[in-house]
């Protein structure tokens, strides 16, 4: 069993910041990576950041320069800073994990991120 919990969402006006958190328990190991994915109303999932387990990141282009992602892998917890937030970054943000050899995604049930122009 792999529990992902999401926090840090809310409502923030366009220009400010959000820090989300992911707490992971139950059979973490082995990482791969892990990351944030987001949905938009009426759009499909898309990833926003991933950061593998030797540090490695990767990020959106519509969020890189704004977003930063990290990790303490020894309490197996992943963060998104996002600062310079706009409308279009209003999603549903998903954290996502992933083990070496597997192709198995694990989600957690999402956090609610609102930027108001």
């Amino acid at each position: 069993q792999v529990q992902l919990v999401e926090s840090g969402g809310g409502l923030v006006q366009a220009g400010g910041s959000l820090r989300l958190s992911c707490a992971a328990s139950g059979s973490i190991f082995s990482v791969k990576d892990m990351g944030w994915f987001r949905q938009a109303p009426g759009k499909q999932r898309e990833p926003v950041a991933v950061i593998s387990s030797g540090g490695s990141t990767n990020y959106a282009e519509s969020v890189k320069g704004r977003f930063t992602i990290s990790t303490d892998y020894a309490k197996n917890t992943v963060y998104l800073q996002m600062n310079s937030l706009k409308p279009e970054d209003t999603a549903v943000y998903y954290c996502n994990y992933k083990r070496n050899y597997s192709t198995i995604n694990y989600w957690g049930k999402g956090t609610l991120v609102t930027v108001s122009s």
